[in-house]
């Protein structure tokens, strides 16, 4: 099937020259670029969002597979959703699903299910899409959206997409959004989500995972970050870095009621 985008037009610019010229005011000026195996990266407005999104999509190479892991907000779909065929229009160029990876991930779980509901209305995943456009004209990917699960189930999730990693033998990119604390002063938003991002540093996926429940952190994307971090792990990561974090205060000038943005870069 043919997905056609969500909120392009009111998240980012519909028109992809416009588009492209946007991407580019939020980028960081890098040097030299590092093989990531997974990051964290946040999904609001551009105009709010996008130079901590930028610094993530700057410091990193591309590679021909990226698994998009994101939240559910929509409430529509499987607990744990994969779309696992069709295509994404998008303004810079149309994606592929990387449908044999999407499918053997489902198959290594119950819990892992192939539906396109979760994903026709949700921007989490969608907006991750253009930066990755930008430094890349061609890859597949595997979009996976979750509701609430316990980090039990999390840990299933992450073998899961191991399972098919390894099955298929991929080299794939771990993309976790994630935006962090909702609606709190600037002030209150920096102290909780400091205490979300040290777990990630330390690449501690249950830490994270209890931390954020135990605190009350408003991370939304709590479970996909928890999924990215195991599977890192595994993967034989050894280190993390936060290469941005701001918030929509910074940009709006309210900071009574602010969003929090990590981005982070786990290798």
């Amino acid at each position: 099937m043919n997905r056609n985008p969500a909120v392009a037009g009111q998240f980012y610019p519909a028109d992809s020259e416009a588009l492209t010229a946007d991407i580019a005011k939020h980028l960081a000026d890098v040097s030299e670029k590092v093989r990531a195996i997974g990051v964290v990266a946040p999904h609001a407005g551009f105009m709010y969002s996008g130079d901590t999104a930028g610094a993530v999509y700057s410091r990193i190479e591309i590679p021909d597979t990226v698994i998009l892991i994101g939240p559910n907000h929509t409430g529509q779909g499987e607990r744990v959703s994969v779309m696992t065929e069709g295509t994404w229009s998008m303004p810079m160029g149309d994606l592929s699903i990387d449908r044999d990876l999407a499918e053997s991930i489902c198959a290594a779980s119950p819990l892992v299910r192939a539906d396109s509901r979760a994903h026709l209305h949700e921007h989490s995943i969608e907006t991750q899409l253009p930066f990755l456009q930008y430094f890349r004209k061609e890859f597949k990917f595997v979009p996976i959206c979750m509701m609430r699960a316990s980090f039990t189930e999390c840990t299933e999730v992450s073998q899961a997409i191991l399972s098919g990693i390894k099955k298929l033998e991929r080299t794939a990119l771990i993309v976790a959004s994630s935006d962090m604390t909702h609606y709190e002063t600037h002030a209150s938003a920096s102290a909780k989500d400091k205490i979300a991002i040290d777990q990630i540093l330390q690449r501690d996926a249950k830490g994270l995972y209890t931390t954020v429940e135990q605190k009350g952190i408003t991370m939304c994307g709590v479970m996909p970050a928890t999924v990215m971090l195991l599977c890192a792990n595994q993967m034989g990561a050894t280190q993390a870095e936060l290469v941005k974090y701001m918030t929509s205060g910074e940009v709006s000038g309210d900071m009574d009621h602010v969003v929090g943005y990590a981005g982070m870069i786990v290798k």
